[in-house]
């Protein structure tokens, strides 16, 4: 922040995925964190956030980059044995490097500044939602109807689901082949089944992958799963149907959700 006697100049800066803002200064913080202490747990005191919220961190960021940014294993020091991969090492270390370029930029440019109507502030939304699992996808295919439309998205070269919307809403947010969109699925919308290809269903979507963590609650238990292409699916489901599924870290299970439980968004 750089200020004067009458007003301030902000900025803040963050790394992207097309054109949203998705890598912010707390999710680095864990990063950084994760990499002093070698503990995912004690990098998530340290920067303030829960254990779980921790993981669902870890867990987004890795969607966005498409890439795994830290790696766990048994033992390691501190009791953990979290550590960054080299991927997750060069975004911290590019986000810093980013960081003081545009530190740079907001002391020229406030040097610059005669009087405060010289200067148009443009502030960027970034999309903050609550919804456990957050994908970046482009278009593939678009099916219109009287009332909705199917669209189709490519999470990765592997990974793709299906959302329907109204086309009220295929208008408003102008989508087309190839527009990059926001797909939101919440947890609690995403069933778990085991992985058997006779298994008939009339949900759009059927992700398939391996279980990679379980966390478990008082009623339900968070089932992570990670799929072929890189990505990370989260579902929660009761206690009761995770041990009628006899589900464990390595087990292979299929998500599924409806396409009307996803959502979609665009930059505006």
């Amino acid at each position: 922040m750089i200020q004067t006697a009458h007003w301030q100049l902000k900025g803040q800066v963050g790394l992207t995925t097309g054109d949203a803002e998705t890598i912010d200064d707390k999710r680095i913080d864990l990063l950084e964190q994760i990499d002093r202490t070698g503990a995912i747990g004690q990098a998530a005191k340290a920067a303030g956030m829960s254990y779980r919220a921790a993981w669902n961190t870890v867990d987004t960021l890795r969607n966005l980059a498409g890439t795994p940014l830290v790696t766990t294993q048994s033992g390691g020091r501190n009791g953990g044995g979290t550590q960054l991969t080299p991927a997750g090492r060069r975004l911290v270390d590019t986000h810093r490097l980013v960081q003081e370029h545009q530190r740079r930029f907001l002391i020229q440019l406030q040097t610059r500044l005669d009087h405060p109507d010289t200067l148009t502030l443009i502030r960027r939304l970034a999309m903050k939602t609550s919804a456990r699992n957050q994908f970046f996808g482009t278009v593939t295919r678009i099916q219109t109807g009287a009332v909705n439309a199917e669209v189709e998205i490519a999470l990765n070269t592997h990974d793709h689901l299906v959302a329907m919307i109204t086309m009220e809403s295929l208008a408003e947010l102008r989508l087309a082949l190839g527009s990059e969109v926001w797909a939101l699925v919440k947890a609690p919308s995403v069933l778990i089944t085991a992985d058997d290809p006779g298994i008939k269903l009339s949900a759009r979507n059927r992700l398939c992958g391996t279980v990679s963590r379980i966390t478990l609650g008082s009623v339900h238990a968070d089932v992570v799963i990670d799929l072929p292409g890189g990505a990370i699916i989260s579902a929660i489901i009761t206690l009761d149907s995770l041990d009628g599924l006899a589900l464990t870290p390595g087990s292979r299970a299929c998500a599924v959700f409806k396409a009307g439980s996803v959502i979609l968004g665009v930059n505006a």
